[in-house]
């Protein structure tokens, strides 16, 4: 974030809190950022979003307090989910040395990050497995989230516009194209060009999730981002 006021180390670990909620609404309210509307086209060693959340909080699920690392019902820090997913990802690492191009195994590790809002380290795997295998959209789709998320709107842009040249008629890229045209460039009729395309170019798309498109395309032209 830019002009950002650094905290005193009393307060740093509440900050630290608060800016994990903050990570996390940002996922949940210009959502669907990641694809979580349109879950069905992911790539199948992408977790599901539901899944990503629990990962990144245990116990938000259930509503139950963490417990973990005698953290009692103190939400996890930065630091405290980096070393989590440092630690998840150790067996997928070790593999990763004998087989370094392994597509797969660099979407699980860049999984990992991204459920624990380490979202320039999953774009580093995300960006690995795409060198292996560039026509893999949702994972295109996943790194530009990531992007997005650590701050790079552009970076987000270029790959979700690489995700619509090689796939024009994918629901994802074209949702998330929308979202972050609106959200990073205030570009209000780009995100309603976008949103347009994925209608005409999915007439079969189910009814419930073409009335949500529907839907968010009348609010912004009710209400446009400037």
């Amino acid at each position: 974030m830019t002009n950002e006021v650094v905290p005193s180390q009393s307060a740093s670990s509440e900050w630290q809190a608060k800016q994990v909620y903050v990570l996390a609404a940002v996922c949940l309210l210009i959502g669907l950022a990641v694809g979580y509307l349109f879950r069905g086209s992911r790539s199948p060693a992408s977790p599901a979003p539901a899944a990503m959340r629990a990962a990144a909080n245990p116990g938000a699920a259930t509503g139950a307090p963490m417990s973990q690392g005698g953290m009692g019902s103190q939400p996890p820090t930065l630091d405290q989910m980096k070393q989590m997913a440092d630690k998840k990802a150790e067996p997928l690492l070790a593999k990763l040395k004998d087989d370094p191009r392994n597509a797969d195994l660099l979407v699980q590790v860049g999984n990992i990050y991204f459920a624990t809002h380490q979202f320039k380290e999953a774009a580093e795997y995300l960006a690995k497995s795409l060198d292996v295998n560039p026509k893999n959209i949702p994972v295109r789709t996943e790194l530009a989230s990531c992007l997005y998320y650590a701050g790079d709107v552009d970076g987000a842009l270029q790959q979700l516009t690489r995700a619509t040249t090689d796939d024009p008629k994918d629901a994802n890229s074209l949702f998330n194209l929308g979202m972050i045209r609106l959200q990073g460039k205030k570009d209000t009729q780009g995100a309603l060009s976008a949103w347009a395309q994925l209608l005409k170019s999915n007439p079969n798309l189910e009814p419930a999730k073409k009335a949500q498109v529907e839907k968010l395309m009348a609010e912004v032209r009710q209400h446009p981002v400037n």
